[in-house]
Order: structure tokens, then C-alpha cells, then sequence
């Protein structure tokens, strides 16, 4: 039986931006793209005979913006959308309010060098779709075991970043909390830090985000937040009360300089096909912080953290997993479940308090 393809319908007024994803979208065999349109407008009248998966909506548009659309999508329809914003800083504060307002993904489109960039952005355009297509928005069909989540594409392990631990590494007192999440992952984030108390232990968090859109997630989240949240800068201090966000397309890792435990914000490959990845973050902390650290994976496409959880469990750290029912989208947590590497499976809006109950008799270093 040949897999159900995942159909997609793109909005946005650039015919470059359309013509170019439909290119890229039409390579993959489990993805077809069903239409397009310049405008919601447009749009809503192809829609009408057909709705499609998955849809990728431009923000600044003519007639109707794409948040307005968005809003009318979810009370009406509720669809996976995948927003296409410019990386200006009105592109990027509205594309914060389209996730807010349920969107599940975003793809970035520069102001210049559109379609050689979109081009060299095929697999993360690819992937943001499927993993769109997976998320639970609104009863969906289920996908056949045999469709392809992703290229088969060799991928690069956290070796390419950081070499894998050993059996014996020095002592540490620096206890963190380190957080992985992809689909669905800004929402749950906002979740969990808008909960915790001023006094909160150091939180390293990669969450899958084009760059250009960490630092305005971190500076919303600074504001709505009693600890300090902010974007990674290599050398930032790990210290109580602050949460540090890795850039997007850099990987955030644990290290120690001198007699500080700081960020690390480097460059290299993708690993998992992403960058950041969750993975090199769970395996620096591994190897860093103390044992009564605490790991979190949340919602989530693919594997990409599974196994710095392992090797975060490994060293006696306690590791927490987003259940299915909260999840948008119960994959990377499950792939931790499976190989043996949580301790707890909690709902979503459980996972503040255990924050705050594992490190209750910590006291501030």
C-alpha cells in the first residue's frame, strides 16, 4: 500500500518564494504540494474544495495578513501551519506571535539571496513540514510505518561537536537544568520558565529556531519571566535565576573556564540535522555538571536528544520526558523512553513544580 502524501498548500505574495518551495517540497515523494496562493483571500477560495495538511503562510501580506489568517485557521479549521517570515525585527516579533497563536513552525526567507538560501534550506524545509504534519492540532490521519520522516541522508552524531564521554570525569558542583524541544517546544518553554521563582537554578535550553528568532524568543520570554532569560553569548555565566536559549544555527554547550562553568556558543555541523541540537547540549552537561542535575526533553520531531539523555542518565542525573497527551508532537521524548533513559513521564504543566521540588534543598552557590 503506497503511503498517503502529506499535501501542502503555500501562501505568500512573493512568486519566487512559491515557485522555489514548490520545487523543494515536490522532491520528496511523500510530499505534495496541492496549490498555492498570493494571499489568504485567494486562498480561501481554492481552499474550499479541498484543505490540505500542512500550510506555509507568509506574514505580511496584501488584503489579509497572515496572523489575521492564522487566527481565522485555528478557530475554524485547526491546521498545521508553518509560518514564512522575513528575518526582519517586524518579521521576527510577528512570527513570535504566530507561534503563540498556534503556528508549529518557521522557516526564514532573507531580504536578499532568497532562492539560493531556500535552496541550501531543503532539508530543514523539508523537515519543518513533516514535523508539521505530525503535530496534534486536530484529529489527523496517522502516517504508514513505511513513510519516510525524514531524508535518509546520512546524519552526524554529537561526535562531530564534542568527543563521547568517559567512564570517569571530574567532580562538579555546578548543577543545571538543560532542556531539549523542537515542534511545539516555545509554547511548553514559556510553560515551564513563566512558572519558576526568581531564585531558580541555571537553564540551558536549545530549542529548534531559525537564527534571527532565539533572541527575540528570549527577550519575550524575559519579560514574562520572574528569572532572567536571555540568548546565549559564548562565555555567559551559568548562574541561579538565568536561562540561556542557544542561538539558532549555533550549538550551546556546558564548559568549564578556569574556575566558572559558562555557555559555550560554537559553530560546526548539524547534528541530528539540526543546530542547534540537543543532543551536543545533554552530552556537554553530561560531562560538566554535577549529578543532581536535571535533564527535560520536550515535545519534539525526530531523536535529536535521545541519546545525551542516555549519557546524561548515565552519570546518575535525574531525566524527565513530556507525556504524550501534552506533546504536540511525542517524538523525541519517546525515543528517550525507549532507550531507557527517563526516570519520570510528566504532563507539561507538571514539569515547573518538579523543577522546583528537585532543587528545593539546593542552596544558591
Amino acid at each position: 500500500m503506497t503511503p498517503q502524501k502529506i499535501k501542502v498548500f503555500i501562501i505568500d505574495d512573493s512568486a519566487l518564494v512559491r515557485q522555489v518551495v514548490t520545487e523543494i517540497l515536490s522532491e520528496d515523494p511523500t510530499i505534495e504540494v496541492m496549490g498555492t496562493a498570493s494571499d489568504p483571500i485567494f486562498a480561501q477560495k481554492y481552499l474550499e474544495k479541498d484543505w490540505p495538511d500542512v500550510i506555509i503562510l507568509d506574514l505580511e501580506m496584501p488584503r489579509m495578513d497572515g496572523l489575521t489568517f492564522l487566527h481565522k485557521i485555528m478557530q475554524e479549521h485547526p491546521t498545521p501551519v508553518v509560518i514564512c517570515s522575513s528575518l526582519t525585527k517586524e518579521g521576527t516579533s510577528h512570527a513570535m506571535a504566530a507561534l503563540e497563536a498556534g503556528a508549529v513552525g518557521i522557516i526564514t526567507k532573507p531580504e536578499i539571496g532568497l532562492k539560493d538560501f531556500l535552496s541550501e534550506s531543503k532539508t530543514t524545509l523539508i523537515d519543518a513540514v513533516k514535523s508539521a504534519a505530525q503535530a496534534k492540532i486536530a484529529q489527523k490521519r496517522q502516517m504508514t510505518p513505511k513513510t519516510k520522516l525524514f531524508d535518509e541522508r546520512p546524519k552526524l552524531s554529537a561526535d562531530a561537536i564534542l568527543p563521547p564521554p568517559t567512564r570517569t570525569t571530574a567532580s562538579s558542583q555546578q548543577a543545571v537544568v538543560a532542556i531539549g524541544a523542537s515542534t511545539g517546544g516555545t509554547v511548553a518553554i514559556e510553560d515551564i520558565l513563566t512558572k519558576l521563582p526568581a531564585q531558580s537554578p541555571p537553564i540551558l535550553i536549545v530549542q529548534h529556531m531559525p537564527a534571527g528568532f532565539t533572541k527575540a524568543f528570549a527577550e519575550r520570554l524575559n519579560e514574562l519571566c520572574a528569572i532572567e532569560v536571555k540568548e546565549a553569548e559564548d562565555g555567559d555565566l551559568l548562574r541561579w535565576g538565568r536561562a540561556l536559549i542557544a542561538p539558532g544555527n549555533f550549538h550551546l554547550l556546558m564548559e568549564k573556564r578556569g574556575q566558572n562553568y559558562v555557555a559555550a556558543v560554537k559553530s560546526g555541523p548539524l547534528v541530528n540535522r539540526h543546530r542547534p541540537s540537543v543532543d551536543v547540549l545533554f552530552r556537554s552537561v553530561a560531562q560538566n555538571a554535577a549529578k543532581n542535575s536535571l535533564g527535560i526533553l520536550l515535545t519534539g520531531m525526530g531523536d535529536d536528544g535521545a541519546q545525551g539523555m542516555v549519557e546524561m542518565h548515565e552519570k546518575g542525573m535525574l531525566c524527565v520526558a513530556q507525556d504524550e497527551k501534552s506533546s504536540v508532537v511525542f517524538g523525541m521524548p519517546r525515543e528517550a523512553i525507549i532507550r531507557g533513559a527517563v526516570d519520570k513521564v510528566l504532563p507539561l504543566d507538571k514539569i515547573a513544580q518538579e523543577i522546583i521540588n528537585h532543587f528545593a534543598s539546593h542552596q544558591k552557590s
